[in-house]
Parts: structure tokens; sequence; C-alpha cells
């Protein structure tokens, strides 16, 4: 008999049957609070009506052009309303369907636009598993071990994460930065970089927020040196933070933006935006594939863009996410094994440390198992898994940020009970 592989392991128990907004069904016919949005991506809920109607209306009309080969009204749709929510002057875009890929064409797009070999990384950042993405992530060696020789060229520098190395954030972002200028100095010539590839917030490093500091003096770096700065905001876009790309928060806008994820609420497709000028630098059939902007996806991704519009989601997403945090910060104000709350929007997480403040991963993964026979789903990141994070869809309303509040102080007590006092 086939089977899926060993590895291929399940973060919960739970056999979804149903989505519908903020909640999963399960096989066993319960109703279970989600607050992983399929890792950030249904951002408009499971099963929304408006993006349904719109895969559906497409699939029965034309479900792929192969947009090398012809060209589908979906697509000049969605690039249309990208153009209204991407920063002034990101006017040129590529499509294709996964982050990974994404990043890889953006650093694909760096190289021979600079001609230059070299790509900065941030300590503890996420850009994927296929081989050039896999060697710029550096938030677990699950992620990059046992396929080794990795892509050359890949340089890394601090991420100003405060609590990690124990500092104020003032503290660990001139740190980052002074270490920036010591790589460049001597590691990487400015001459052989061709970019720094950063997340607005780490992802499976723990769900760490860059600063405007930081960002800025990777903005200030970059024209001084004649490199690129590209964002990675997979999982920071769309609304998720409480703007609309991440990147708001800092005031800077990148030379080149990846997207994914939240972009088209469950169906697959990302891209990279840079300015015309920078993308007519890609060498010629240099971007390409085959499902890259399918049609489906591309319907769903209007709808999506749609609704995050009309029902505000965005703004949504700062209120609840200021509303969750509050509960967060709570538990954690009577929880001694909670070290940490940080995220921005709702992209929130809980840090676990053990007395003398190390990771604890194992009190982590109790209180995630905890949550499920609560009715809440939730995911772990971090370097050892000692974080918990959160990030329902962008439509949650104040009963469901309370309802899973409730959930995770309970799951808390349980996960918690017999250690700390």
């Amino acid at each position: 008999m086939t089977a899926l592989s060993p590895h291929l392991r399940q973060a919960t128990p739970v056999v979804a049957v149903r989505g519908e907004g903020v909640h999963l069904h399960g096989e066993d016919g319960r109703r279970y609070l989600d607050f992983t949005a399929g890792i950030g991506v249904t951002s408009t809920g499971h099963c929304h009506p408006r993006v349904v109607a719109a895969a559906q209306e497409q699939a029965g009309t034309l479900i792929h052009g192969q947009y090398t080969t012809v060209m589908h009204p979906p697509l000049r749709r969605l690039v249309d309303k990208l153009g209204e929510v991407l920063p002034q002057g990101l006017d040129s875009l590529f499509f294709t369907n996964s982050g990974s890929e994404a990043v890889e064409a953006a650093l694909r797009l760096a190289r021979q636009a600079t001609g230059r070999p070299n790509v900065l990384v941030c300590h503890g950042g996420f850009h994927g598993r296929t081989v050039a993405a896999a060697s710029m992530t550096t938030s677990g060696t699950r992620f990059r071990s046992g396929f080794s020789p990795l892509m050359s060229g890949v340089v890394v520098t601090p991420f100003p994460t405060a609590f990690r190395y124990g500092w104020d954030e003032e503290t660990a972002t001139r740190f980052a930065l002074r270490e920036l200028d010591y790589t460049l100095q001597t590691i990487s010539s400015p001459a052989d970089t061709a970019a720094v590839v950063v997340e607005p917030v780490l992802g499976e490093g723990g769900y760490v927020p860059a600063n405007r500091a930081f960002v800025e003096g990777l903005r200030e770096r970059a024209d001084r040196h004649g490199f690129l700065l590209i964002l990675d905001e997979v999982q920071t876009g769309v609304g998720r933070t409480g703007r609309f790309w991440g990147h708001e928060h800092f005031g800077v806008t990148p030379d080149i933006l990846v997207t994914a994820k939240g972009l088209a609420s469950g169906f697959p497709l990302s891209g990279i935006a840079a300015p015309e000028e920078l993308m007519r630098k890609a060498w010629a059939g240099s971007q390409g594939g085959t499902y890259g902007a399918n049609a489906v996806a591309c319907a769903a991704a209007c709808a999506t863009l749609d609704v995050v519009r009309d029902e505000k989601l965005v703004e949504n997403a700062e209120a609840m996410g200021a509303r969750l945090r509050h509960g967060l910060e709570a538990v954690a104000a009577r929880t001694p094994a909670v070290g940490d709350v940080r995220g921005m929007g709702l992209m929130l997480a809980s840090e676990f440390v053990t007395e003398d403040g190390e990771p604890d991963p194992e009190t982590a993964a109790r209180v995630q198992r905890a949550a499920v026979d609560e009715g809440l789903l939730l995911l772990l990141c971090g370097a050892w898994n000692q974080v918990v994070r959160m990030i329902p869809a962008l439509v949650i309303d104040e009963t469901a940020v309370d309802e899973g509040l409730r959930a995770w102080a309970a799951a808390v007590e349980s996960g918690t009970r017999g250690g700390r006092s």
C-alpha cells in the first residue's frame, strides 16, 4: 500500500473536512478555531464566498492559460489591482507559484541586474526549501541540512533579535548594523554584494519584528554601496501585520518585494515586484514557468484583494491584533514560562523559556498540544521550536479573538502545570 512520506507529520491530529471563516471542521465532528490559517495563507478566511465564487466562475471558463504563451483577463486584472497597493515605483511584476520560487526569482534578478555574486541574509530568516532559498535560510538546520553543498555566495549577518541577545532593541539594532558593516569589510565586499534580503518580521525564526532604525540602516547601506534591498513579504504581506505590507511600519521602500501566502486565499500564487527599469535587467529567458499566474489563482487573488479592501481587513488586523496581543501579554504576566510576547498585527507569538531563560521547546509543544484539546489550532516556530505562533485569518472578530484567548489561557495552564511557579 502507498502512503505519504513518514516525514510529513501534521502539527495537529485534526482531519479537516470543511473550513469556514476562522474555523475548521474536523472529521471527528468537532469545530476548531484555526489560528494557523494554512501558515498565513487563508487571509480572507476559509472559503470566503467571494473568493469561492470567483474561482468557480473562472474554473468554468479557463483553468490554465500559460502566461508566456497567451494572456488571460484575470492576470491583467491582478496586475492592475496590485498596482493600487504596491509601493510607488514597484510597477513591474513577475508571477510564479510558491514563496521559494519567488525568492529565487528575486535573487536571480538581483544577480543579473548588478553583475555581483553575493547575497546578504539575516540570521534567523526563512526564505524557502528549494536549494537557493534553503541556502539563504538560517532559521533552523532542518531546512538546510543533508543535501550539501548548498549554493555559494550567501553571507549571513545579524538580525536585531533583542530577546535572544538579552539586550534592549536599540542596543541589538546598533550591534546588527555594526556587524553588517564589518561583514561588508571582511567577508563580502560591496563590489561583490548584489543584495541584502530580509523579512520585515522573522517567520520561522520566531516572529521577531525588525524595526525602523534597522531597516532604514539597510536601505542607507544599499544605496551607499549600490546593492539592492529585497524584502521577503511572503508571510508579512497582504495585511498580516496591520499594514498592507510589513515594511510600511518602517517607512522604507525595497528595490524588490516578494509576495505569496495570503495573496490568493489558499490558491498557489506568488510573485516579485520591482521598478520596470530594474526588471528589464533580467536576462532574456530567465523568467517563466508552467503554472505561474494560473488563471484560477489569479481570479482568486483579485477577489482576495477586493475583500481585503472592501471589508477593511488591514485595519481589522491592526485592531484585532492589538486585542489579541493584550490578552497574550496578560497570560504571560502570570506565567513565568512565557519569556516574551511579540509580533505585529495578526502575526503574534509567545516564547517559552526555562527557569534559566533558555529555550524550552518541551513546554511549547505541551501547550500547543493542549490547545488542540481546547479546540484551538496553533503552530510552533523558532530555532528550537520554543515559540508558539498565532496567525488567524484577517477576518477574525472580537468574539473569535476572545474565544481563542480563553482556549490559550487554558492550554498554557495545562501545558505548564507542575512546572515553574
